[in-house]
């Protein structure tokens, strides 16, 4: 066990096993209902069917691994962490052909409002991974 996983406090588990939650709705969303993610893919993905599950899978997987204690299995978490913020980057374009594409999911199409606050959070959604997978404790350190 690394020195930063003693050092757990309890807002970092909070916002480790919020993180948990919000990938594990979303991959479950992705496999059990994937016409929003489609409609939203890029032309250029190839199989956007097959991506969209396997995103699905990856979402649950980083989220079970951001889970495991490292005590039980060492840098399972880390990985996790590591996989979850390289999800985040990979989807991005997903997110900037939404906005800039102005695509309807189930009939509706979303503002600026939506699409600007969604497009800046997604580095901290990198950089959520990367701190709830403990592979950096910036800012806190």
């Amino acid at each position: 066990m690394t020195d930063h996983e003693k050092r757990d406090s309890a807002w970092v588990i909070f916002f480790r096993l919020l993180l948990v939650l919000f990938y594990l709705v979303a991959g479950i969303m992705h496999i059990i209902s994937p016409g929003g993610f489609l409609a939203i893919t890029p032309n250029w993905v190839p199989y956007p069917d097959q991506v969209v599950f396997f995103t699905g899978v990856a979402e649950i997987a980083g989220a079970i691994g951001l889970l495991i204690p490292p005590t039980l299995l060492p840098k399972i978490r880390y990985a996790a962490g590591i996989g979850l913020a390289l999800y985040a980057l990979c989807v991005f374009p997903a997110n900037i052909n939404h906005a800039v594409n102005n695509l309807a999911i189930g009939g509706s199409t979303a503002t600026w409002a939506y699409h600007g606050p969604r497009l800046l959070f997604q580095p901290v959604f990198i950089w959520w991974a990367l701190f709830a997978g403990s592979v950096t404790r910036w800012p806190f350190r």
